[in-house]
């Protein structure tokens, strides 16, 4: 299965698993000190705040690529997980196993719909002595 994933989906992910270390911001983190610590040598100048700015602004961008792409692939396989789950259980309703294809219209009705059968279900159990 892992054989089939694109090149840029192979480099997010080892990318995501670097950039998420200590080390990793340990180094973002020199990086600032040794970048401050020449403020004094070039006047504070123009350039020296360019030079920071730009970095950061290149690697905040790249970043949020990376970030988007791993948010993707952990919410698929969360939703694979739990469409196994519900597709197993007998009692399960599985038509909600693609809710998250629904427009945002359609999950507003589903949501109400469980909110009015919560409601029932409070009011059956103050009339009924509140056990099961």
């Amino acid at each position: 299965m892992n054989g089939n994933q694109s090149w840029f989906g192979r480099f997010a992910k080892k990318a995501s698993c670097y950039t998420g270390k200590p080390a990793t911001f340990a180094i973002a983190i020199g990086g600032i000190i040794v970048w401050a610590a020449f403020g004094p040598f070039l006047g504070y100048s123009d350039t020296w705040q360019l030079m920071v700015n730009t970095t950061t602004t290149i690697v905040t961008f790249l970043m949020v690529f990376l970030i988007q792409n791993s948010q993707n692939r952990d919410s698929e396989a969360l939703q694979i997980k739990l469409d196994e789950l519900i597709r197993v259980q007998k009692k399960a309703n599985n038509a909600f196993m693609d809710l998250e294809d629904l427009t945002e219209e359609e999950l507003e009705k589903v949501r109400a719909d469980f909110v009015r059968l919560a409601e029932e279900k409070r009011r059956s159990d103050g009339e009924g002595g509140g056990g099961e």
